[in-house]
């Protein structure tokens, strides 16, 4: 038998959580078309895989990749860490289904996370988001059903309860969106419109991705407590998986700050609630700290009415004293321990790699003011994130926690990762980078975890949970979405001083059947596919 492509004589750890065995597999056209003996077949391509691991293409879970793909397609920061499949929009953090004027007026909203993508985009519907990325990507792009613009599409952005027929416009948005293609319904309680909702409203639009058994991601809530069950936060996102049926996945859920080497404070309200028959998956990744934007930091009221509005208030000098006095005095999230890691191009960018307090110092300036005279002068573009432990055993300790809460069947990999896209200028979380090589390479060897419990959280567990069909295990006729890897060297290379460094000991990525990674180095193939 004649195949595309052979890869021959590696390891092959299926997905499933079984141990590896030494097999080929055979690729035609775009599925795996044979796992086995193969020694007799030919094919127009084979591969040495002696001594390397073979195993389904990774698929991240929490990605906001969705504006750099845009702009570049390649997308080799992921892709080259073996990420093949990208599900973008989590928080509820997303670009459709908006109008033309909408889209323009979320894109500058959401510019210092997901950058600038271009203006001329059919933003519309959830079929017309995925279109934009369909065989012009290397990764396939999934996506989740946003929040956001939903709430946007359907009362602006206001502080205004979803209710009677603007809640059935929301409804109605949300499922032609599920039926669309997209891979569940997320939620960001740190940002707006989102958390102008109350847990009601999370219910009632739950209901409907509960009828496609497709589960709420979520972000949990820290703004507006008052309006969410329990305060928000994890209670919130439990009661409404009791009320609606739905699955809940809870986003980056991982110990910080005095919960690190305390994971039974995180996992107790968890456990208990799928005792009572809550479905709960969950997901984090492998760093101390996160990254955002400044948006988190502002109450509500400053964004009503989008971008412009948001813009006119803080271009008020009156309106933003008041605002930095709040910032001060009663903060949402205190603005301390953070960098600078994308702004526009405009004055600033030589801040990009200060902390917040060493940029104030050197401007004369606080802090509060600092930031908000940033989002002035940079029209919203800027990112930051956070600084890691200076105590080399708090961040050991994290990782441990992070790698035992990866023992857990209901955890995942979602690297939270933001690359950076031009026009901003800046410095990424090196998560973009290397997420995936640390868990698989250094910190699997260092906590000495099985290599085929480490690739089914990144494989079949997430393609199950979000029902991506034929992808996360290497079975035939399955799509051949492939990882050739060395199990004992892999490593990330990127660190938070220098964290646009590709992974060591990837040598070979197959998506849909072709390669997009040869010998460490991308192909400039755009294999990936829209994932409906």
């Amino acid at each position: 038998m004649n195949f595309d492509t052979i890869i021959s004589g590696g390891t092959v750890i299926d997905g499933t959580g079984s141990p590896g065995i030494k097999a080929d597999v055979g690729i035609s056209g775009k599925e795996i078309a044979a796992v086995g003996n193969l020694s007799e077949s030919t094919a127009d391509q084979v591969i040495d895989a002696e001594g390397l691991t073979v195993t389904p293409g990774f698929i991240d879970v929490h990605s906001h990749a969705d504006g750099a793909l845009l702009l570049d397609g390649q997308h080799a920061s992921g892709i080259r860490q073996g990420v093949t499949t990208e599900i973008v929009c989590p928080d509820g953090l997303s670009y459709a289904p908006l109008s033309h004027d909408d889209y323009l007026m979320y894109r500058k909203y959401l510019s210092g996370i997901l950058g600038f993508p271009p203006e001329d985009l059919d933003m519309s519907s959830i079929d017309a988001f995925l279109g934009n990325y369909h065989q012009k990507t290397a990764c396939n792009v999934a996506t989740f059903v946003g929040h956001g613009p939903i709430r946007i599409s359907a009362v602006g952005m206001k502080d205004v309860p979803l209710r009677g027929a603007d809640m059935d416009r929301a409804k109605g948005m949300l499922r032609e969106g599920l039926e669309q293609g997209g891979r569940g319904f997320s939620t960001g309680m740190s940002y707006y419109p989102n958390a102008y909702s109350d847990t009601d409203e999370l219910v009632e639009l739950c209901e409907v991705a509960a009828e496609f058994g497709l589960p709420y991601s979520t972000h949990l809530r820290n703004h507006n407590p008052e309006r969410g069950f329990g305060g928000g936060g994890v209670a919130e996102a439990l009661e409404i998986g009791r009320r609606s049926g739905v699955p809940v996945h809870l986003e980056h859920y991982r110990t910080a700050g005095d919960q690190i080497g305390d994971i039974s404070t995180i996992m107790d309200p968890v456990d208990e609630a799928k005792a009572n028959g809550v479905d709960v998956s969950l997901e984090c990744y492998v760093y101390p700290v996160g990254s955002s934007f400044p948006h988190t930091f502002i109450p509500g009221w400053v964004h009503e009415g989008g971008s412009d509005d948001m813009m006119e208030r803080l271009r008020d000098i009156e309106t933003r004293k008041g605002l930095i006095k709040f910032l001060q005095d009663t903060p949402i999230t205190p603005m301390g321990g953070n960098m600078f890691t994308a702004i526009s191009e405009g004055p600033n960018t030589d801040l990009v790699g200060m902390t917040f307090e060493d940029a104030a110092a050197e401007k004369g300036t606080t802090v509060e003011e600092l930031v908000m005279e940033l989002m002035v002068e940079e029209e919203m573009g800027i990112g930051f994130r956070g600084i890691p432990p200076t105590s080399v055993k708090i961040w050991r300790q994290h990782e441990e926690d992070v790698m035992t809460l990866l023992d857990r069947p209901d955890y995942m990999i979602g690297s939270d990762s933001i690359p950076v896209a031009p026009p901003l200028v800046g410095i990424v979380h090196p998560r973009a980078y290397g997420c995936f090589a640390r868990f698989i390479g250094r910190l699997r060897r260092r906590f000495n975890k099985p290599l085929e419990q480490v690739i089914q959280r990144v494989t079949q567990n997430p393609a199950e949970r979000f029902k991506i069909d034929k992808r996360g295990v290497i079975a035939k006729g399955n799509y051949a979405d492939l990882v050739i890897f060395n199990a004992d060297t892999v490593n990330d290379q990127s660190g938070f001083e220098d964290p646009a460094v590709h992974p060591s000991g990837i040598p070979h990525v197959f998506v849909n059947g072709q390669q997009v990674v040869k010998n460490e180095r991308v192909t400039g193939v755009m294999a990936g596919e829209a994932v409906r």
